[in-house]
């Protein structure tokens, strides 16, 4: 039998135009396309007639496929001689455990090729007027995972988040918000620091929320924000007053 082949292929932020050519080119081809909830919808219209398409979306209370169950049926399929498209939201390679997907097929003794996406940490920031870096305000970012924002599991150097880096940019932390905040707070980040979530960074229903690491909690608790989100922490999130234009032509913005 044929051997098939494995492509990690990063979805981009939520707008399905912001795939890449290469990865709107596979999605035509594949044979099977497992694709997680991040990853927007539309793009299956693009599958061929007769692709398999399997959902393996993930939440932070529930995980249709536990990850090691995704890895199994990408390298069953991929045994069996399909093109396998792996859609996943975002970069594959950005908190997206794309590298484990990868290990998975090197150790079945499949080939296979990743397809870098646009980042939801670059682009809701962009899509809600906040430029990550900026020559008078930020010169350094740095990208963390909010699911280790706190506890024993917690491998995050707080202390040199808090003084060297000048903006921070969260995924997947708005439950654990509270604790991100005090973590900074604690290791000597101002109160007065600007912070600015962005919700469904680049769709039509994107949602963004302003304050300071003073309000931002009780902000969030008030507005109801709800992940998912990105959170930005650092001078760079005062440029959204004059550069926001995205929300601009939305009806559903949140701004504080």
């Amino acid at each position: 039998m044929v051997q098939g082949k494995v492509f990690l292929v990063g979805a981009g932020p939520g707008d399905p135009k912001l795939i890449t050519v290469r990865g709107m080119e596979l999605l035509q081809q594949a044979d099977v396309i497992v694709y997680d909830r991040l990853a927007s919808p539309k793009l299956l219209d693009y599958a061929r007639e007769g692709a398999e398409c399997i959902y393996c979306g993930k939440q932070a209370d529930h995980h249709s496929l536990p990850q090691p169950e995704i890895n199994r049926v990408i390298v069953e399929k991929a045994l069996k001689g399909k093109m396998v498209v792996r859609l996943k939201g975002g970069d594959p390679f950005v908190f997206g455990r794309g590298g484990e997907e990868a290990e998975a097929c090197i150790a079945a003794g499949l080939s296979y090729e990743v397809v870098p996406g646009i980042t939801s940490g670059i682009a809701a920031p962009a899509y809600a007027g906040i430029p990550v870096t900026h020559r008078d305000y930020s010169s350094s970012v740095t990208f963390v995972t909010g699911h280790k924002a706190f506890g024993k599991e917690s491998d995050i150097d707080w202390e040199r988040l808090s003084s060297a880096v000048d903006t921070l940019v969260f995924y997947m932390g708005v439950g654990n918000l509270p604790d991100i905040v005090k973590h900074l707070r604690q290791h000597g980040r101002a109160k007065e620091t600007p912070v600015a979530l962005v919700r469904w960074g680049t769709c039509e229903n994107q949602e963004t929320l302003t304050g300071t690491l003073e309000t931002i909690v009780e902000q969030v608790q008030q507005a109801r924000f709800q992940a998912p989100a990105i959170i930005i922490v650092g001078e760079v999130v005062r440029l959204r007053e004059q550069l926001a234009w995205y929300e601009q032509r939305l009806p559903h913005v949140v701004i504080a």
